[in-house]
């Protein structure tokens, strides 16, 4: 994976109806480029499926969690790109002190978490990860 699949994860993330025309204006390649990319990055298993994102209001039941994660050397690129193409990762951060990166993860329910939490761990260069379960918020902004 590199650095132009990379973005185009990233743009399919933010999303993923975006046309396959405004995908390759944006990252400067061919329409073919993109389309090929993408069955690429699906066949290896980098994308898994597509989803609807929905205001979180909407959703007042699902379940959200932070996990820290430990990147193994320099492995934190190739981590970044494999986590900004797994659905249950709602926010990526890069963060310092303890934890290399800090991800929101968001599941309709504790089994929906539970295969977020698998897939992360299966990712190559995460030496470990802490998850906490997101309870109440009592201020914003």
């Amino acid at each position: 994976m590199d650095a132009t699949d990379s973005r185009l994860i990233a743009l399919l993330r933010k999303n993923a109806r975006t046309s396959i025309a405004v995908l390759s204006k944006k990252l400067g390649v061919s329409r073919g480029t993109v389309s090929n990319r993408i069955t690429k990055l699906e066949d290896a298993g980098a994308i898994v499926g597509y989803t609807v994102r929905l205001r979180p209001d909407a959703q007042p039941n699902e379940i959200k969690a932070w996990m820290g994660i430990a990147v193994e050397g320099n492995e934190t690129r190739k981590v970044i790109a494999s986590l900004l193409g797994e659905p249950g990762v709602a926010t990526l951060h890069d963060t310092n002190g303890r934890w290399d990166l800090l991800a929101e993860l968001r599941a309709s329910n504790l089994a929906e978490l539970s295969q977020v939490l698998e897939r992360i761990r299966l990712v190559r260069g995460i030496s470990s990860t802490e998850t906490s379960i997101h309870l109440d918020t009592y201020r914003t902004s």
